[in-house]
């Protein structure tokens, strides 16, 4: 991304050996402590955020319970901004805002994107074959439109708890986010070619999407491989430095 040398990244590893009872027992139970305060927390709340505002909206003027998904306050804000993932194939029967208000409560915490799909699709009870949840989305997603959603979910920003230790970490608001805002538009990207390369490869046809994600790769590789701008610089520093 960025021209010129890599600067230098040391990390100082503690010596490696054989770990203690004590301190296998002591590491579970902080992280999964950690789990179920997050679990608690953040989850729990967003979870009812979702279930309030997909079975709640206004009806005949009035607000109260629907008895339709799609006509909740959740399905509104998603049916908004499902235009922008359009391109990444998450508009199968009309059902592209669910895919799309999953995405966004995953930006709250990756587990929300399961907890969204179990209450915008009804998954109160699941087989163990997972039967019910694969014939749901085969009925939203194709298959190249549901791994480009796997690949933008695993490459866009982390979740909150993260997000508050690069805030930490980096102390410039300027940087912080443009690796939000870079984190979430590589993600688009790559879920962009994914999906419309795949489309392609399945016999679809050559349209606007497969030319975004033609000018999308091409850009990739001239940043992988451009030139370095300050190459003539570095020489005649060198050949100070010699002489």
């Amino acid at each position: 991304m960025f021209v010129g040398d890599p600067a230098p990244f040391v990390m100082e590893l503690p010596a490696y050996h054989m770990p203690t009872v004590s301190n296998v027992l002591r590491s579970m139970w902080e992280r999964g402590w950690s789990f179920i305060k997050k679990a608690g927390t953040v989850i729990l709340l967003s979870t009812i955020f979702v279930w309030f505002t997909s079975s709640f909206g206004f009806v005949d003027g009035h607000f109260g319970m629907v008895e339709d998904l799609s006509g909740g306050i959740l399905a509104s804000i998603g049916q908004g901004i499902a235009w922008i993932f359009a391109p990444l194939g998450w508009t199968k029967a009309g059902e592209g805002w669910k895919m799309a208000v999953a995405a966004v409560t995953g930006l709250i915490a990756k587990e929300n994107v399961v907890a969204t799909f179990g209450m915008l699709f009804g998954f109160a009870e699941v087989a163990e074959d997972g039967a019910e949840i694969w014939g749901n989305l085969a009925a939203v997603m194709t298959p190249v439109a549901a791994y480009g959603f796997l690949v933008f979910n695993l490459l866009n920003s982390p979740c909150l708890a993260a997000i508050s230790t690069m805030a930490q970490q980096m102390q410039s608001r300027k940087w912080f986010w443009f690796a939000i805002i870079f984190q979430n538009v590589f993600a688009y990207c790559v879920a962009l070619m994914f999906y419309q390369f795949g489309l392609l490869m399945e016999g679809g046809s050559f349209g606007i999407g497969t030319a975004a994600a033609v000018v999308v790769l091409l850009g990739f590789l001239y940043m992988l491989f451009r030139p370095d701008p300050y190459k003539n610089q570095k020489k005649a520093s060198r050949r100070s430095v010699a002489a």
